[in-house]
């Protein structure tokens, strides 16, 4: 059993392929350049009694992610990912009068454009196997809103909108498609955000843990959650539901 996760060499990726491999998957590592975050990530895989790849491609390339993932299916016939956990994400924050249109531009593509790039050439062996998970990593952001995000809102609110459409186009294949909405949980991507004045926003009065987070995904790509699709799941200590 395959399952592939970008953007898992740090953060709720990295605890999302830990908690794969307990669940018996074999963790496809997606990783853009940090090589010593991706090895680190590798090795916690493994000493969960599973194995690993690394996978080095930049998902809002899309050639790059068609050639890396035909690459790989090449090279292992008769299998196919099954589970796929669509993480890769990355923060450009600012007021949009002061925001570049580069920004706008790449927070765009690397957090909703992946969506397309990662999950266009893997849809076809999930269809034909009659069996797949997608779980997508929107935000808080894509839901309420948060000012100084409008890149990082409307590429989290496309993602969510995507998951419901494509939740209907596949699920008489047995393939669920749901996204997870965390609030603020402590990874690198909270850096520079004030904590003390957001966690007395939070009625729990904490950020969450990425191993929180990656319990929940672990549950949507398990077969249990099989009567589950075109979900967004909040969890983020009772901030916004």
């Amino acid at each position: 059993m395959y399952a592939l996760v970008p953007g898992g060499s740090r953060g709720i990726g990295r605890a999302v392929c830990v908690k794969l491999a307990k669940m018996g998957y074999n963790v496809l590592i997606n990783y853009m350049s940090n090589d010593a975050a991706a090895e680190e990530t590798l090795a916690m895989v493994r000493a969960e009694g599973t194995d690993g790849e690394l996978l080095k491609f930049d998902v809002s390339d899309a050639e790059a992610s068609k050639h890396a993932l035909e690459a790989w299916q090449a090279a292992h016939e008769g299998e196919y990912i099954e589970v796929l956990v669509n993480n890769a994400g990355i923060r450009k924050d600012n007021l949009l009068v002061f925001m570049e249109p580069d920004d706008f531009q790449r927070v765009l593509t690397t957090n909703l454009f992946s969506f397309y790039n990662v999950t266009h050439p893997l849809i076809e062996s999930m269809i034909r196997h009659k069996y797949g998970r997608i779980v997508n990593m929107a935000s808080l952001s894509g839901l309420k809103g948060l000012p100084g995000q409008c890149n990082y809102s409307a590429a989290k609110g496309g993602l969510i909108a995507a998951t419901k459409a494509l939740a209907q186009e596949v699920a008489r294949k047995n393939i669920t498609v749901n996204a997870v909405a965390p609030g603020f949980v402590k990874t690198d991507m909270v850096e520079g955000l004030d904590e003390a004045e957001l966690k007395g926003q939070i009625p729990m009065r904490r950020f969450g843990e990425a191993e929180e987070v990656a319990n929940l995904v672990g549950f949507l790509a398990s077969k249990e959650a099989g009567y589950i699709t075109g979900e967004v799941i909040n969890i983020n200590g009772g901030l916004y539901s």
